[in-house]
């Protein structure tokens, strides 16, 4: 065998032991320092939308801005929402004014029943008077019988003024201002006044609009859409990983992250939490027998899992909902695991200068 030969054997040789070894590690680093390339940044993106309609006067905000939580995006003609409100407030007005009637109706109706009272009494004491001399037979029975009527007519009228008197202090409440015209009026006016303030569109929160599409004179509608707005204080991580990959992720697990456009950076994380679910497997109860998934592939894909992380630190401010990022896993309590981990993300870092 010649020495070209004996050389080329001697690599070949060395490039299988190192081909085994470096595939061993893969199978071991899968489970207690796994990495994935299937990473994004997140973020709560919200869909704003008017609670009121009308034609729109002014948009105080251009295409991507940053805004802070409270500043003003836009506005919506109020002219009919200030006149609604100005006829809640007559409204109010005449409903103070008819309480105000309600309660000198009120002690009208108790002089009534005081005067009904009286006749009552009278009436009552008449017809025991007359029952008296007509068992003596020294009235008519007509004149009995005239007497009882006019007691029963009495006791109904001094019940009618009793009723009566009730039936208004119901509408009064239990106090000044409590009565149902006024309660009533009032939830107008709040309903016209809030209606009023929804004509000018606040940030909710600090963060950026985008995918601006509005300009004065839209026409806005009540609950439909009309920006696109990502809270900034709202960004995370999350990385799919194999699902044999998360089965040893404990509290004691982190995370290095490497962006696709921060190169060579590599940032710490924690791990949050992993979801508990993925949408394939998800039922609806539709009435119908299950739906069996069918594969004739030897070996089927992997399932991947979503895990979520966290930073102390604010996300770079050249990210955006939808970066790619590399993330690797690792141990805090195993030094080994952690500074092969770093090893990892550090090379993915430096080959995405190249990609």
């Amino acid at each position: 065998m010649s020495h070209t030969q004996s050389a080329f054997r001697r690599w070949m040789c060395r490039l299988i032991v190192l081909f085994i070894v470096f595939m061993a590690y893969i199978i071991v680093a899968d489970r207690y320092a796994p990495l994935t390339t299937e990473s994004r940044v997140y973020g709560y993106v919200v869909q704003l939308a008017p609670e009121v309609s009308g034609p729109i006067i002014d948009v105080a905000i251009n295409n991507n801005q940053h805004v802070e939580k409270g500043q003003l995006l836009f506005r919506i003609n109020n002219s009919k929402y200030s006149i609604a409100v100005n006829k809640a407030n007559v409204a109010l007005q005449q409903a103070y004014e008819q309480q105000t009637s309600l309660y000198a109706q009120v002690e009208a109706a108790i002089a009534n029943t005081a005067s009904s009272n009286a006749n009552y009494n009278n009436a009552a004491a008449e017809y025991k008077r007359i029952s008296k001399l007509a068992k003596k037979h020294l009235v008519s029975v007509s004149m009995q019988d005239s007497a009882y009527a006019k007691y029963q007519a009495a006791r109904s009228t001094l019940h009618a003024a009793k009723q009566q008197t009730l039936a208004i202090k119901a509408q009064l409440g239990t106090g000044v201002g409590d009565s149902s015209l006024v309660m009533a009026a009032k939830n107008n006016l709040a309903q016209a006044t809030l209606d009023l303030s929804h004509t000018n569109i606040y940030a909710p929160n600090t963060g950026v609009i985008t995918n601006l599409q509005l300009e004065v004179g839209a026409m806005a509608t009540a609950n439909q859409p009309m920006l696109t707005f990502i809270s900034s204080d709202s960004l995370w991580v999350a990385a799919d990983f194999r699902e044999k990959a998360t089965t040893l992720i404990s509290k004691t697990s982190a995370a290095y992250v490497t962006y696709d456009a921060l190169p060579g950076q590599v940032f710490n994380f924690t791990v949050a939490s992993r979801d508990f679910g993925v949408a394939s497997a998800q039922q609806t109860a539709s009435g119908q027998l299950t739906s069996v998934e069918v594969s004739n592939r030897w070996v089927r894909d992997a399932q991947r899992i979503r895990v979520n992380l966290a930073s102390e630190q604010a996300i770079p401010s050249q990210l955006f909902v939808g970066s790619r990022a590399t993330v690797v896993l690792y141990p805090t309590n195993n030094v080994w695991w952690q500074t092969l981990a770093s090893l990892q993300i550090k090379l993915a870092g430096l080959l995405h200068y190249i990609y």
